[in-house]
């Protein structure tokens, strides 16, 4: 926890309208749909509308590689606040799909040690309203229950620019997530797996659980 307030949570991954209700029962602060086509949680931005459509929290849009016009339109059409960037995007592109300022954009960094952090920070730093650390995995870009090493990247939070946001993410689950809380100390924590009975299928005492535990983190 940061500036004297508490963690907020994001899960993400949710492919049904069910799961997104009782995400936001739980005491969610952010929904995360997937249109990535290649992830088991992918969905077309018409089919994440829906799942999204009788709540009233802010929505993450998770793209990759996307050229921004595509990216600004996806999360228009989805009625997202947040656009997570999750492939390649290089600094331009991110501030591009920044720019208009319609959305808050959140910068993925698949990390495998410290350098990618720090690195990952310089060249987003500038353009990014939140970086988000997940785990490196070779199979898949997220969502993958893959985690970081704390110990390389709790030193590191103090080199966060001010204006940036820090998400915590990757292998993240109810039982490890006040851990997590109280040595990393992020904004957000984020979860798509660790609250899950399969892929795309939210296990609802999970979300509570996890929601609980990151407030006594």
């Amino acid at each position: 926890m940061t500036g004297g307030s508490e963690v907020e949570v994001k899960i993400c991954g949710l492919t049904r309208g069910e799961d997104a209700r009782l995400a936001q029962a739980a005491g969610a602060d952010y929904l995360g749909v997937v249109l990535v086509p290649e992830s088991p949680r992918g969905l077309d931005p018409e089919e994440a509308r829906e799942v999204v459509r009788e709540t009233s929290l802010p929505v993450v849009v998770v793209v990759a590689n996307l050229p921004p016009e595509a990216a600004l339109r996806a999360a228009e059409i989805v009625g997202a606040s947040v656009i997570q960037l999750h492939g390649e995007e290089p600094p331009a592109e991110v501030g591009a799909i920044r720019r208009p300022g319609a959305f808050q954009v959140w910068k993925a960094l698949r990390v495998r040690g410290s350098f990618d952090v720090r690195e990952g920070l310089r060249r987003y730093g500038n353009v990014t309203d939140g970086v988000l650390l997940d785990g490196w995995h070779p199979e898949g870009r997220g969502g993958m229950g893959a985690s970081f090493s704390w110990d390389e990247v709790e030193g590191l939070r103090r080199e966060f620019p001010p204006s940036v946001s820090f998400i915590a993410a990757g292998g993240l689950r109810p039982d490890n997530v006040a851990e997590a809380v109280a040595r990393l100390q992020p904004h957000v924590v984020d979860v798509s797996s660790g609250v899950e009975s399969r892929p795309g299928l939210k296990d609802p005492a999970a979300m509570e659980a996890f929601v609980r535990n990151a407030a006594s983190g």
